[in-house]
């Protein structure tokens, strides 16, 4: 049914515009509170964007129907609280989701969607249900119903545009993104509040009353239990960022991790010392350059914990230090908990690496560019193509070197084959050097790839790291498919999907987190039955007062007609 008093167009059109900005904001900072737990990848996106718009879809469905059938007002009410609630359900069940190991029985893109499935699926219900109640509450008559429909569409559409810019350019960076969560909860929450008052004064008043008992209850839960703390020393646009103290070798070091994956480890007192076998490898490989040429410069794509630029400004005090680093908050941690000084003569660009070579770095300019940029286990896949080996070339000395690192399973390969046929089509020389020799069983080891237009000396690097001979790069070569990467078809998360669904263990739940999935279970299995109770008992009620009604309306069409015939 219609109200009679239908919502003014601009109020309309604000609430659309502030639900869809909601809307985007919660699908924004799915894909950041997911990070530390399943990575960042296109199948995380790819989860979210799908699982929001299900969850959408099916709440226009539900929010469809309940507005031809009831008050808009208290249906707005209602979602707009229940759509708080389940943004700070969503806090609740992130939380200790990552302890749950993914089955061996699950490929990982249906892992992660499950995953995402069970933690955003409702708000994205009940935020889908108010849109389709505030087009139904702005019709005031069928002649305008077009132009009242677009306008609250419209509306909806620009509010996910500014909910997509808020929270990606501003909001997590600014607030963090279990604060960004709170905003928009609290938000929904005096939304709900402000159309469940709209009744006489008890029925607001008790409405009122319930409303923040829960709302409130749930927050100081959710305080008490510390739901609430960041779990990031520093959060970016771009990484959960912690530096924790760990042992190595003996010795006290700083470890890095950017979501769930350590980048570096770094000795605050010792420069020198490195820990990643990879990194050994790296000295191998430019100490022939620097007998050569001590005062040669040095391209770094990627920053991380700095620690193998820390290592060459010391080692190599002639050297010109360049690195690009994406992300300032990375940088900012390397100064203030990874040993990087403030006089350091490494000058930091804090843009992307690709931008930075097509745009600020001359030809010729670089003796050495290193690669050690990381989206979770996988190269970002735009610094993985030929287009970019090109420039890298293009920015490179003659006899200069690319050395770059990049992660994948022995018993795979499929990225490290297409990664290393990619090079081959610009580099006259590529070889591949193993972090490990047992690198064929490791589900996951890192290779270290070098690629020059002269030959490749490798006469100082240390015995337990050596280059693939030909034949054994052949042999590997030959056992699957290499691709050439380009920016038209780079599927790298693809490639390495077999190594990330390898680096989760066994299926194997122990009683803490049986008890933890137990608990979240039956809260949410209460809730769905709580809402199935509710949705039963109001459809016994529409269909016993549709009932009542039909002989009621009978008796007058009878009255009418008998009214009728007796005038005649």
């Amino acid at each position: 049914m219609l109200t009679q008093r239908p919502l003014r167009t601009p109020i309309s059109c604000s609430l659309a515009f502030t639900t869809s900005f909601c809307v985007m904001t919660v699908e924004t900072v799915a894909s950041r509170l997911i990070a530390p737990r399943i990575g960042v990848s296109h199948y995380t996106w790819t989860a979210v964007i799908g699982v929001i718009m299900a969850g959408l879809s099916i709440g226009n469905l539900v929010g469809g129907r309940l507005a031809d059938r009831r008050s808009p007002a208290a249906v707005l009410g209602w979602a707009y609280v229940i759509a708080s609630l389940t943004c700070l359900l969503v806090l609740w069940l992130n939380n200790d989701l990552h302890e749950l190991i993914q089955p061996g029985v699950f490929p990982l893109w249906a892992w992660i969607l499950l995953y995402v499935g069970a933690v955003f699926t409702w708000p994205s219900i009940a935020l889908g249900c108010i849109v389709p109640v505030l087009a139904t509450a702005s019709v005031r008559s069928v002649e305008g119903a077009g132009r009242a429909v677009g306008r609250i569409y419209a509306s909806s559409s620009a509010g996910s545009i500014a909910g997509t810019f808020a929270s990606g350019f501003w909001l997590i960076g600014t607030l963090g993104t279990k604060n960004t969560t709170l905003l928009v909860a609290g938000i929904l929450a005096a939304l709900g509040l402000w159309f469940l008052v709209q009744a006489p004064r008890w029925v607001a008043l008790a409405r009122a009353t319930a409303c923040v008992i829960l709302l409130a209850g749930a927050t100081l839960y959710l305080q008490k239990n510390e739901y609430l703390c960041s779990e990031c020393m520093l959060e970016t646009n771009y990484f959960c960022i912690n530096v924790t103290e760990t042992e190595k070798n003996g010795r006290t070091v700083r470890e890095l991790m950017l979501d769930r994956l350590v980048h570096s480890y770094n000795d605050l007192h010792d420069p020198t010392h490195l820990v990643y076998g990879y990194e050994e490898t790296y000295v191998g490989l430019v100490q022939p350059l620097l007998a050569n040429k001590p005062d040669l410069s040095a391209l770094f794509i990627g920053g991380g914990g700095y620690t193998f630029p820390r290592y060459m400004e010391a080692t190599a005090p002639d050297t010109h230090l360049v690195v690009t680093e994406i992300d300032p908050g990375v940088t900012e941690a390397a100064y203030l908990w990874l040993g990087l000084g403030r006089d350091t003569r490494i000058e930091t660009h804090n843009v992307d690496s690709r931008r930075y070579l097509m745009r600020s770095a001359a030809p010729d300019t670089y003796d050495l560019v290193f690669g050690d940029a990381f989206n979770d286990f996988s190269v970002p896949y735009h610094l993985t193509t030929v287009e970019f080996a090109q420039s890298v070339d293009r920015t490179l000395s003659d006899g200069g070197l690319y050395i770059v690192n990049i992660i994948d399973g022995g018993g795979h390969g499929q990225f490290l084959r297409a990664f290393y046929h990619t090079l081959s089509q610009v580099f006259s020389h590529v070889i591949v050097i193993p972090s490990q020799k047992g690198w064929r069983e490791s589900i996951r080891t890192t290779f270290v790839l070098a690629a020059s237009q002269q030959p490749i000396d490798t006469s100082s690097l240390p015995e337990d790291y050596r280059p693939f001979s030909d034949d054994v790069m052949q042999g590997y070569m030959a056992q699957g498919e290499a691709l050439v990467l380009s920016d038209d078809y780079v599927p790298v998360d693809n490639l390495l999907s077999p190594v990330m669904e390898d680096s989760f263990a066994d299926f194997n739940l122990d009683a803490s987190i049986v008890g933890l999935i137990g608990s979240r279970a039956r809260v949410v299995g209460i809730l769905v039955l709580a809402t199935g109770i509710a949705g039963s008992v109001w459809l016994i009620r529409q269909r016993r007062q549709r009932r009542l009604a039909a002989p009621a309306a009978g008796c007058a069409d009878h009255a009418a007609t008998c009214g009728s015939e007796s005038e005649g």
